[in-house]
């Protein structure tokens, strides 16, 4: 579905991505850990198209991305949850929602609504509040939720986790698995959680200064000894 192709991405004379060649099957669920400052955020973006690639490509079902505008990337099937959520702090919850919905023309929108309050119970209890006010787990669902009401086919997720209670991040993992399963889509995630998001994944890249370093299913990385003293069990 996915394919990255000897990517890098540069921000000025920084080279923050590094020959990145990647793929993600339908259905699947990708992770990609690595520590702060190993590109991870950097490489959903560039494949949202901002920053472009300024070497390789970014194909997406078969066709070549890497020179698309955003819009028309997100048009084609791409939605992503940012980092840090990025939800409109003064819009309530429902018209955060409905922000997510522009792509499709707001066709599907009333029963798109009620599968992201399935997913999401507390979303529908704070409809009319504004987002601003939302603690950060609730915050992290209205940006996934509003992810999910483009009606992606590929979903990139950006650190789910971050800044969230634990007992929301239980609540967030068991949500992403959800998405997978029962409503089939592919799903590709970046996580400094290292245990939850292999645990749950289907395969998984670690990404190191801009470069792949390792690859394999989840068990393997979660059970590769360099993975567990690096990410797993406070190595560094």
């Amino acid at each position: 579905m996915l394919r990255l192709e000897n990517v890098h991405t540069r921000y000025g004379n920084i080279e923050a991505l590094k020959g990145v060649s990647l793929d993600v099957e339908q259905g699947e669920i990708v992770t990609i850990i690595g520590a702060n400052g190993a590109g991870k955020s950097t490489l959903l973006m560039t494949i949202c198209g901002s920053p472009k690639a300024s070497e390789g490509r970014v194909l997406y079902e078969g066709r070549d991305i890497t020179r698309l505008p955003t819009y028309d990337i997100v048009n084609l099937g791409i939605s992503q949850s940012p980092e840090g959520r990025r939800i409109f702090p003064r819009m309530t919850v429902y018209e955060n929602l409905q922000m997510g919905a522009v792509p499709t023309g707001g066709k599907w929108f009333e029963q798109d609504l009620e599968r992201v309050f399935t997913l999401f119970p507390r979303l529908k209890e704070r409809l009319h509040q504004r987002g601003g006010t939302l603690s950060g787990g609730e915050q992290q669902m209205l940006a996934i939720g509003r992810a999910l009401l483009a009606r992606p086919r590929l979903l990139l997720l950006d650190e789910p986790s971050l800044g969230i209670a634990p007992i929301l991040v239980q609540q967030i993992f068991k949500a992403i698995v959800e998405i997978n399963r029962m409503q089939g889509l592919t799903i590709l995630l970046v996580e400094q959680n290292a245990y939850q998001a292999l645990k749950i994944a289907h395969r998984g890249y670690v990404l190191a200064t801009g470069r792949l370093v390792m690859a394999g299913t989840g068990r393997e990385l979660l059970a590769n000894p360099e993975i567990r003293a690096a990410y797993l069990e406070g190595g560094h």
